[in-house]
């Protein structure tokens, strides 16, 4: 439901004579206007959530967590198909993180929305104990888009990130006030590529760390495995020296 209020002026409610106004204003080519409107969003998401062993909510001690994105393939209603790839399907065979993993699934049609992942990691924040100093971010494919958007438009709510065969507009970063070109100076940003990949270039990975380079990132590791395809990110999951690398950066 909408309600505009609309507010005449006495001139026009008395009957005063506007003409030379409205006759000023129609010899313009065009009138500089402003509205103001209030727009309420609600936003909601299915997600996996993986706890450390030890995780123990009555403790002092907080965790960190990785805030993982999926591909286009596993969008959906359907939240088992989130353990198809990357952290949580290591987490579903078994695998002990000292992570709190948070994986959402995207809906069908549709892309990652930068404010429904907020809104996610403010939701497990406040029900989890969640170290916020070392919070990261990684994806792939479409989630590697995801990661390079959100990563580079938040760098502060990360201390690292990982986008593994995706890609992203350099423009973010010429956009950027200064408290988030600090951010991102300050970001660690490890990403990943199959120099065979037909589906999503190798180029878009190196544009985007060339990018970073030059704006004065601190910090960035491009990894390309010639003979991989589009599949990259399974020997970069398995890998472990990526958990050691995510553990070794926290945002002060």
């Amino acid at each position: 439901m909408r309600t505009i209020i609309c507010l005449i002026s006495a001139a026009c409610v008395l009957g005063l004579n506007s003409s030379p106004t409205m006759a000023q204003q129609s010899q313009e080519p065009q009138q500089a206007k402003s509205f103001k409107r209030k727009i309420t969003k609600t936003v909601t998401a299915e997600y996996l959530l993986s706890l450390p062993r030890d995780y123990d909510g009555r403790s002092r001690k907080r965790w960190p967590l990785i805030l993982f994105l999926h591909g286009a393939g596993e969008r959906g209603a359907d939240l088992s198909k989130v353990a198809v790839h990357g952290p949580p399907k290591l987490a579903k065979q078994g695998k002990d993180f000292p992570f709190i993993i948070v994986s959402p699934q995207c809906p069908a049609n549709q892309l990652w929305d930068n404010d429904v992942l907020l809104a996610l990691l403010d939701e497990v924040a406040e029900k989890y104990k969640v170290d916020a100093g070392r919070v990261y971010l990684t994806g792939l494919s479409m989630g590697g888009y995801g990661t390079w958007s959100l990563g580079l438009t938040h760098p502060e709510k990360f201390a690292a990130i990982a986008p593994i065969c995706g890609g992203g507009d350099p423009i973010v970063l010429m956009l950027a006030g200064p408290r988030r070109v600090a951010a991102i100076k300050s970001l660690g940003v490890w990403a990943f590529h199959g120099g065979k990949d037909p589906v999503v270039r190798p180029e878009e990975s190196g544009r985007m760390a060339e990018a970073l380079r030059k704006f004065g990132c601190k910090e960035v590791e491009l990894t390309v495995y010639p003979e991989a395809q589009h599949d990259s990110w399974t020997e970069t999951y398995n890998n472990p020296k990526l958990y050691e690398w995510f553990l070794a950066h926290q945002r002060k």
